[in-house]
């Protein structure tokens, strides 16, 4: 009845109430919007502000960081110091030759091992729904949120203590356990951007529920499964927890370096420290970096 009276009333015909009232509502509807947008102004006018504040509180923590380790790091950065071999503890000189090729032999071993199985456990999730896709995407955010310390020593009970010695490859066992998880959501969510109408099309033309996995779901999915396993090599790459219950020796990965090292009382150790830090700082930069780049890149070409 109220829908027929408004219709009424836009089509001129006033039959329950007069030109008066109407204009008279219209009033009130008038300054009830007011109010609403000043009010919704001014909420909004103080979010902003807020932000405005946050923001550098917020990032002051980072930039305090960058500039201590640049202070401190730079000095000890050359040729020498990223192409010889650390010295004995107490002598001065040395680099970090072997920390550099030993994290990134580690960080080989943990994308041999988390790469595939991301990827594979990913498109399993994204093609067969129920409880034991929910069951496994539950304990890939759960195990997202474990201690590394924890996957350090589920590392050496698993790998170390079994083979009976310290190794990169037990490290590289543990740094993958700690990617893997945040390879399947990753490569599960760039999975889900793709077109469901592009799977349904491959499958409607007779191809291999493979193929169209393989040739439709990961080339759509490809900037987002690169970007999401570049940061999560970005985090593995600065753990310490996890080598210390697998590496033979501190020399043989950069946090372990810097964790050993920043501890003794010797200035060109501590010097040491600093300068790795600098380093892997840098990498982990780099890595963030290229991972937006080619994300970019990737997404250009698929448009």
């Amino acid at each position: 009845m109220k829908m027929l009276r408004s219709a009424e009333v836009m089509d001129g015909a006033v039959p329950d109430m007069g030109l008066g009232e109407i204009a008279r509502r219209r009033v009130v509807v008038r300054d009830c919007a007011r109010r609403s947008i000043r009010r919704r102004r001014i909420t909004g006018r103080a979010m902003q502000v807020s932000c405005l504040i946050t923001v550098p509180i917020g990032v002051a923590p980072l930039v305090a960081l960058v500039i201590a380790t640049v202070s401190r790091g730079a000095g000890a950065l050359n040729i020498g110091f990223l192409l010889h071999a650390p010295t004995p503890e107490g002598v001065p000189g040395g680099g970090i030759s072997t920390a550099i090729v030993g994290s990134g032999e580690i960080v080989a071993y943990a994308l041999a091992l988390a790469v595939p199985l991301g990827l594979f456990i990913a498109l399993f999730l994204f093609e067969r729904p129920g409880p034991i896709a929910s069951s496994i995407r539950f304990s890939a955010d759960v195990m997202s949120g474990v201690p590394s310390i924890i996957i350090g020593i589920f590392a050496y009970a698993v790998y170390v203590e079994q083979f009976h010695r310290f190794s990169n490859v037990a490290a590289g066992f543990a740094l993958g356990v700690l990617m893997l998880p945040i390879m399947i959501r990753a490569n599960e969510e760039a999975m889900r951007t793709v077109s469901v109408d592009l799977w349904e099309a491959g499958i409607s033309l007779g191809a291999r529920r493979s193929r169209v996995a393989r040739s439709v779901v990961l080339r759509g999915a490809l900037p987002g499964v690169v970007t999401g396993n570049l940061l999560a090599v970005a985090r593995a790459v600065g753990e310490t927890a996890p080598l210390l219950f697998t590496v033979a020796s501190p020399t043989l990965a950069m946090t372990l370096l810097i964790f050993n090292d920043s501890t003794q009382p010797f200035a060109d150790a501590q010097q040491t420290a600093w300068g790795t830090a600098l380093v892997l700082l840098a990498l982990v930069l780099i890595l963030s970096v290229t991972a937006r780049t080619i994300a970019w890149t990737l997404n250009r070409k698929t448009r």
